[in-house]
């Protein structure tokens, strides 16, 4: 399983072309260094995913119950937009015009890397949603993650 991690800063031509990243690329597997799939973010960006891990999270989608009508607007919109993304000879993705558009990308993106998604934000964008930071980081840690020291299936690890 890949964990992904780091904050990379890219520039996009006017193709929609970026290169992806070497220190990027190095963390991950080797079936996944050249396809992946790209839609969008749950903000204004977007979700860059290896394939391997797409099609684990399209079999989880896919497993909702599609009589529910919630269910269904969300994978209508988790999915909207979404394509496939190869690698070209020099190393770079192409992004679609529509997720430019709707990510309002320029020139200029950064790529946050974490858990097994890369996010991909103008960064302009990227920049504000770091400027508008909690103020008490503190607070919010504690509401988010609960007991910090009990390991995932909650046993106390102190």
């Amino acid at each position: 399983m890949t964990h992904l991690l780091g904050e990379f800063d890219c520039r996009i031509d006017t193709k929609g072309r970026f290169m992806l990243p070497s220190g990027l690329k190095k963390q991950l597997g080797p079936g996944d260094q050249d396809r992946f799939v790209v839609n969008r973010g749950f903000e204004t960006n977007l979700t860059l995913y290896p394939e391997s891990e797409w099609l684990k999270i399209s079999r989880e989608v896919n497993s909702l119950n599609l009589y529910n009508k919630k269910n269904r607007e969300f994978v209508r919109y988790f999915f909207r937009g979404a394509k496939e993304l190869r690698l070209d000879p020099a190393g770079r993705l192409l992004l679609p015009k529509s997720l430019i558009d709707y990510g309002e990308i320029q020139k200029e993106i950064v790529l946050l890397a974490y858990g097994r998604r890369i996010e991909i934000w103008a960064k302009e964008a990227y920049e504000g949603l770091l400027a508008s930071e909690p103020e008490d980081f503190s607070s919010l840690a504690e509401e988010v993650m609960g007991k910090v020291n009990q390991t995932p299936g909650g046993e106390d690890v102190s």
